[in-house]
């Protein structure tokens, strides 16, 4: 098992980050490219720089949000900060970055990461129950909206049982290899699912505005896609 956890912990982990972040330049590239030819080809270039940035903040600080559906705004405030900030700042993962880079960064309290661990999985399951009693999002949603706070809160619970042997039921060398594996996983899926959105997120109201400032000759153009070029407006 000692053979597999290295092979976990080496090849596939470097593969699996590799393949994150040329996945991330690369959906990074394309909407800064198709955000580009937007505003090259839009009719109104006067962008509100500031409102955008406005917008943007209230994304990324969603407090004002929280009154439209506020258990499920809160339940995914949650879930994003504790999956963020638990494999930036637990102490076992700084200690293995150290050697590659060089240099550490302070780390949370273990009482914290285990709130905001179990905090992780607790949200990551009400995701999912709240998802599946809405009619509105079980009609939107796709099997990933379903899967995907599953499959990360796989390394969490995970994390949690290494971090708290007397409660593992598991040998350490089997939940080791299960937590460095699902981990590598969720770097395979973030730029192939909506998890991509750590990176996009910023962008998403600048692309939203641009979207609005339609070519000059949009209008026309839709009419013939419709047929409808000889109907009045």
């Amino acid at each position: 098992m000692e053979a597999w956890i290295e092979w976990a912990r080496g090849p596939v982990f470097w593969a699996a980050l590799t393949f994150m972040v040329l996945g991330l330049i690369r959906r990074v590239a394309i909407t800064v490219w198709e955000a580009a030819r937007a505003l090259r080809r839009a009719g109104d270039k006067d962008i509100p720089a500031l409102q955008v940035l406005s917008a943007t903040l209230k994304w990324l600080v969603p407090v004002d949000r929280l009154g439209n559906r506020p258990l499920l705004s809160l339940t995914t405030v949650v879930f994003h900060v504790s999956i963020i900030l638990v494999p930036l700042f637990l102490a076992g993962h700084i200690a293995l970055w150290e050697p590659v880079l060089g240099f550490a960064w302070p780390a949370m309290p273990n009482y914290l990461a285990t709130a905001l661990t179990l905090a992780a999985m607790v949200s990551a399951l009400a995701l999912l129950v709240e998802r599946v009693a809405s009619r509105a999002t079980r009609t939107l949603g796709r099997f990933q909206d379903y899967a995907l706070p599953l499959v990360v809160a796989v390394p969490f619970a995970s994390g949690f049982l290494l971090m708290h042997p007397g409660l593992n039921p598991f040998s350490h060398e089997a939940t080791f290899f299960g937590h460095v594996m699902s981990a590598n996983l969720v770097l395979v899926l973030i730029p192939v699912t909506k998890l991509s959105h750590i990176v996009l997120l910023p962008a998403t109201q600048l692309v939203s505005e641009l979207a609005w400032h339609f070519p000059p000759d949009a209008g026309s153009r839709v009419a013939v896609a419709l047929n409808k070029e000889s109907e009045p407006i």
